[in-house]
């Protein structure tokens, strides 16, 4: 069973992604991307900015997935995933930046909480933090497809849904995180980037 696993919307977003990264990380070392998922955005991401370490991490279900995408385009700056439990203080490495896309929607809130709080803990000052995904404004949706979508979400788990702009800067500002950007993106998704104070 060496088949790697496959996300059409990491192959639809990748680009745009990038194309802030690029700049959002241009003075960046190493980079923790918290929930790589497949591995695509690992392995594309590592292959276009050569001047950092990128480390992937998810749960053990998602590791075999991960290793397959990197394999078959091995890059000198792509460490083998690892291990993150949000909830394990000693299974956090040491990063500059942290990356993540799709995860504060299907983790539970209180989890996304733990996410950002970690990650503000643990960022040098001026580090920055990217969050990918799906957000409401002012408790909207943006779109029916994102209505949908929360929806569908809540329906699998009742933990899970879109989460609210709001809200996640707050957390985020209690962590020590500025807020410096709100990214547009396709399929009405964000890229937000948040600096440590």
């Amino acid at each position: 069973m060496n088949t790697k696993p496959f996300s059409q919307a990491c192959e639809n977003n990748k680009e745009p992604i990038l194309t802030i990264l690029k700049r959002a990380f241009a003075s960046s070392t190493v980079v923790l991307e918290i929930g790589s998922g497949t591995g695509q955005h690992a392995v594309h991401f590592a292959h276009a900015l050569p001047h950092l370490i990128w480390q992937p991490s998810d749960r053990p279900e998602n590791l075999p997935g991960i290793a397959l995408w990197r394999e078959d385009a091995p890059s000198e700056n792509l460490r083998a995933a690892i291990e993150l439990d949000i909830d394990n203080p000693q299974q956090w490495p040491k990063f500059d930046a942290a990356f993540s896309a799709n995860t504060a929607h299907i983790m539970s809130w209180q989890t996304a909480q733990k996410m950002i709080n970690e990650v503000g803990k643990r960022l040098p000052k001026n580090g920055l933090f990217a969050l990918y995904g799906p957000f409401n404004y002012q408790g909207k949706y943006t779109s029916d497809s994102n209505r949908h979508f929360d929806e569908w979400l809540k329906a699998r788990d009742p933990e899970q849904g879109i989460r609210d702009f709001e809200a996640v800067v707050d957390v985020a500002l209690n962590a020590g995180l500025k807020l410096i950007e709100d990214n547009p993106m396709p399929a009405n998704n964000r890229l937000l980037l948040w600096q440590k104070q």
